[in-house]
């Protein structure tokens, strides 16, 4: 078989896919396997910061929490993509800058309407 053919590529890929597959997968089922099962209440009960709860331990978070949090990724994301373009201004032309400029005006279209929304305001 010789190296350039498609089946060898194709091989190459199938090994890639099952050592991906297998690798993160192995832990867990060794893990499973081999790990002492004695459960007992003590093991399963709740447990928060030391203090035993009091009633019923679900609690739901207000939305505003994942709102936030979606804001800070967005804006993180941003700099992600904003540093390398910095840092490789003076090489890409006119045509990077004009990508730039649309990319930060659709963040900045969805902060303004956050904003108009009352989103970012706690209630």
């Amino acid at each position: 078989m010789s190296s350039s053919s498609y089946e060898y590529h194709y091989l190459f890929l199938g090994v890639f896919l099952l050592i991906a597959i297998v690798f993160p997968l192995l832990p867990i089922i060794l893990a499973r396997i081999v790990a002492p099962k004695k459960p007992n209440l003590i093991k399963t009960a709740t447990y928060e910061c030391g203090v035993e709860t009091k009633g019923d331990s679900w609690v739901q978070f207000k939305v505003q929490y994942y709102v936030y949090a979606l804001m800070f990724v967005i804006f993180d994301i941003e700099v992600i993509f904003i540093y390398p373009w910095a840092v490789a201004f003076k090489q890409m032309g006119s045509f990077a800058f004009v990508e730039m400029a649309i990319f930060l005006a659709i963040l900045a279209f969805g902060l303004v309407y956050a904003w108009k929304k009352n989103v970012l305001e706690w209630k």
